[in-house]
């Protein structure tokens, strides 16, 4: 019986100790991971195996962060993942919780599903650089830890992303293909600071922006959110007047609706996946690429700690490929959907690792106490 509870990214080196040693096996990337054509490695991965563990299993998923549509999107992915029969036929009980942006609190939940016996957890980590105790109590105890969009600086775990320096490499290297390689002032719209996601997704755009001759950049924290976004911005253009583009890692439905509200004129723009972005973006032929970090992400992770769970090798850090279009390219009803809510994400699914959702199958599951 599945039980919710929703409350509020080297080589291997000394993996375990004691009991643990014989929990993972750690190797070179190899051709034949399981199910390669999911979860396929990032460049020079090594590969862990874990140990098989019969089943059902108890899973966890612990969130940070709780606060803008993408989470929220994460959390009805991963839930919807569970209720599917094939999934829900190998648990036994999946938690989901949300700790906020503390990662003393993330790592305290955490060891309280290890300390009750969980088999698994996948978390969204409030930063990359907290959790070694925690990964060593894990697997000392054998649970399975697979953390997502927000992974660690370790190569101790199977982390399921997608290349976050590439999605900022990518919007940003549009914006500027879109201006004919040259601009005087770019305004980034930056994520929730202190994460590995954030920190990558700017490295990626900075790759591309710092070697263009003479340009301003001026950036601002929109935390992924279209609140907050659309207040900074706001703030952004009556400071330092008007851009000659944007790039934005999430929340940009509230930077263009700030520029609209500015009077700004039409400028080239990266932005996010959501589905009122792209409404907008066509709407007001915003050109540019709409490319996302698909929330449907934790739901691959569940894959990745059941594959984990009964045994099965995968590459440490697996990359997932980014959903993306270009403005051009935009249709009503086949990338974005004009009877679907803005705050939905397009970003429903990886065909290489399961059927995508269904509008739905994730609108029909919440993210609060269930």
């Amino acid at each position: 019986m599945t039980n919710y509870q929703t409350l509020g990214g080297n080589r291997m080196k000394n993996l375990m100790l004691g009991t643990a040693l014989a929990m993972f096996v750690v190797s070179h990337a190899s051709a034949e991971t399981y199910r390669a054509e999911c979860f396929a490695p990032a460049p020079e991965s090594t590969t862990i195996q874990g140990e098989a563990k019969e089943g059902p299993y108890k899973m966890a998923f612990v969130n940070g962060f709780a606060g803008n549509d993408w989470r929220i999107a994460a959390i009805q992915a991963s839930k919807a993942w569970a209720a599917r029969p094939e999934n829900a036929a190998n648990i036994e009980e999946f938690t989901v919780v949300s700790v906020g942006n503390d990662s003393a609190a993330q790592i305290a939940a955490i060891d309280n599903f290890i300390a009750a016996g969980y088999d698994a957890i996948t978390f969204i980590a409030v930063n990359p650089s907290a959790f070694e105790p925690v990964i060593r109590r894990a697997a000392r105890q054998g649970t399975v830890l697979v953390p997502f969009d927000n992974v660690l600086d370790t190569d101790q775990v199977v982390q399921i992303n997608e290349s976050q320096l590439e999605l900022g490499r990518l919007k940003a290297q549009t914006v500027m293909d879109e201006l004919g390689g040259t601009a005087d002032k770019i305004l980034m719209v930056n994520g929730l600071p202190g994460n590995a996601t954030d920190r990558d997704r700017r490295v990626g755009m900075m790759s591309v922006l710092e070697n263009v001759e003479g340009l301003e950049i001026v950036e601002v924290v929109g935390n992924w959110d279209t609140g907050t976004s659309q207040k900074v911005v706001a703030d952004a253009l009556a400071t330092h007047g008007q851009f000659d583009g944007v790039v934005s890692q999430h929340g940009a439905a509230g930077t263009i609706n700030a520029m609209q509200a500015a009077e700004h004129p039409i400028v080239p723009m990266g932005v996010d996946g959501e589905n009122g972005v792209r409404m907008l973006m066509d709407e007001l032929d915003i050109p540019g690429i709409s490319a996302s970090q698909a929330p449907a992400m934790s739901a691959v992770a569940l894959e990745a700690a059941v594959a984990l769970l009964q045994g099965n090798e995968l590459p440490q850090t697996v990359y997932l490929p980014i959903p993306q279009v270009k403005a051009e390219d935009l249709e009503a009803g086949v990338n974005y959907f004009p009877d679907l809510p803005k705050s939905f994400n397009t970003g429903t699914g990886f065909p290489d690792c399961f059927a995508p959702f269904t509008p739905e199958e994730l609108l029909g599951q919440t993210a609060d106490n269930t």
